[in-house]
C-alpha cells in the first residue's frame, strides 16, 4: 500500500470517510483513483464540484516531496488499512481514513480516558483534574485530551508527572502546535505518548477544525470526563460524540452557582454519572484490573500471523497442513509460529499435529 495517495486525497476538502471508500470500492486502489480521470471520478460518485477540486489538489501537489517532508519531521501515517490503527478509534461510524502521528501508539493505549474540560479553568477545577489525571496514570490508564488551555493542559501535565502515558489530539497539523505556549508540553507527551490528528501537516488551528476533533478524542476513549464546562463549551460536544460512539460519559458537580459547573451539572441532570473519586470511572469501567488485563496482553497475538492463525483456528482440531492452506502460508512458518503460540498459551496440540485455539475470552478482547 503506497500512502502517498492516501495523504493526497486527504488534502481535498469534501473527500472524507463516505467518499474514500466508496473511491475504494469502485478504483481498487487509492493509486488507481488518484490517476483516474475527472469523468471517472464522477463515475465513482464523486459531484462536479468535488472533481474539480481533486483536479486542482492533484496539479498542484507533489506527493513524492510531500512525503518526504513528512517522514524528514518524524511523522507516522496510519491508515484504516494499518494494523496499528487504533482498534477503538476503528469501531466508530465513519473513522477519519487517515492518522498523522507524532510519537508512539502501544496497545495499551486501549486502556484510555478523554479528560476534558474549560479553558478558564477554577481553582477547584484544577485540583480535580490533578487528582484524577494522576491516579489514572498511575493506575496504567493513558489520558486524552486536546492540549487546549485549562483542563486539557492540565491533565496532560498530571498523567506526564505522574509517570504515565498521555495523547494530545489536535484541531491542525501534528506539526502546528496550538496554542503556541504549549510547544514544551508538546515535546513531552511526544516522547511519552503521542499528538494525533487527522488534518495533513500544515494544516493552521482553525475554529471549524475543533469540533471533529472532538468526536477523535471521545472515539479513543472508553469513557469521557467533562470536569468543567460551561453552557456552551466544546466540551460538551466531546460528551455528546460520547453518548453517540456508545462511550460512558462522566461529569464533575459543581456549584449551582458556578458558571464553569452549569454544562457539567446539565451533564448529569441529563444521565451522565456524577464523577465523585477517581475509583467510580475505574470500578464502572472495570478498570480496577487494568494490571491483569494488561499482564494478559502478553498472551494475546504478537503480530499479523498470530492472529491470522486464531481466526483459522477454533474449538475443533485442525492439522497443521490445513492450517497453512487455509492462511496461504509455507508449513514450516506456520509449525515454528504455533511453537510459539503454544508457549504463550494461545493454541495447544492435541495430538497428531493437530491444534485447538485456546483463550477466546483474551482473543475477544483484542479486538475491541
Amino acid at each position: 500500500m503506497d500512502k502517498r495517495f492516501w495523504v493526497g486525497f486527504n488534502l481535498v476538502k469534501g473527500i472524507g470517510a463516505v467518499r474514500l471508500r466508496s473511491l475504494l470500492t469502485y478504483f481498487g486502489s487509492l493509486e488507481e483513483a488518484w490517476n483516474a480521470t475527472p469523468v471517472e471520478w464522477q463515475e465513482a460518485g464523486l459531484s462536479p464540484k468535488l472533481a474539480e477540486s481533486l483536479t486542482s489538489v492533484r496539479a498542484t501537489v507533489n506527493l513524492d516531496r510531500l512525503w518526504d517532508q513528512i517522514e524528514k519531521q518524524g511523522i507516522t501515517v496510519l491508515t484504516w488499512e494499518d494494523d496499528d490503527y487504533p482498534p477503538r478509534l476503528k469501531q466508530i461510524e465513519h473513522p477519519p481514513p487517515v492518522l498523522y502521528l507524532r510519537g508512539q501508539l502501544t496497545l495499551d493505549d486501549q486502556f484510555a480516558v478523554a479528560i476534558v474540560g474549560a479553558r478558564r479553568i477554577t481553582p477547584y477545577g484544577r485540583q480535580v483534574t490533578d487528582e484524577l489525571a494522576s491516579h489514572l496514570a498511575s493506575q496504567g490508564i493513558t489520558v486524552i485530551s486536546g492540549l487546549a488551555r485549562g483542563v486539557d493542559a492540565m491533565a496532560h501535565t498530571a498523567a506526564l508527572r505522574a509517570g504515565g502515558r498521555t495523547l494530545a489530539v489536535l484541531g491542525c497539523g501534528v506539526d502546528k502546535i496550538y496554542p503556541p505556549e504549549h510547544a514544551p508540553l508538546a515535546e513531552k507527551i511526544i516522547h511519552q505518548g503521542a499528538l494525533l490528528s487527522d488534518y495533513p501537516p500544515g494544516t493552521p488551528p482553525d475554529a471549524a477544525n475543533f469540533p471533529p476533533r472532538n468526536r477523535l478524542i471521545s472515539g479513543l476513549s472508553m469513557a469521557v470526563v467533562v470536569v468543567e464546562a460551561g453552557e456552551t463549551s466544546g466540551a460538551l460536544l466531546t460528551a455528546h460524540f460520547a453518548a453517540e460512539q456508545g462511550r460512558e460519559v462522566f461529569a464533575v458537580p459543581g456549584s449551582i452557582y458556578a458558571p464553569q459547573s452549569k454544562g457539567a451539572n446539565k451533564l448529569i441532570q441529563n444521565g451522565a454519572h456524577p464523577l465523585l473519586s477517581p475509583q467510580d470511572l475505574l470500578q464502572a469501567l472495570d478498570l480496577t484490573r487494568a494490571g491483569e488485563y494488561k499482564a494478559a496482553r502478553k498472551a494475546l497475538p504478537a503480530d499479523a500471523v498470530e492472529a491470522q492463525v486464531l481466526a483459522v483456528l477454533g474449538p475443533e482440531p485442525k492439522h497443521v497442513d490445513e492450517i497453512g492452506r487455509q492462511m496461504g502460508l509455507p508449513i514450516e512458518k506456520v509449525s515454528a509460529t504455533l511453537i510459539l503460540m503454544e508457549i504463550k498459551g494461545l493454541v495447544r496440540q492435541v495430538g497428531g499435529m493437530h491444534y485447538v485455539a485456546l483463550r477466546e475470552e483474551q482473543a475477544d478482547y483484542s479486538a475491541g
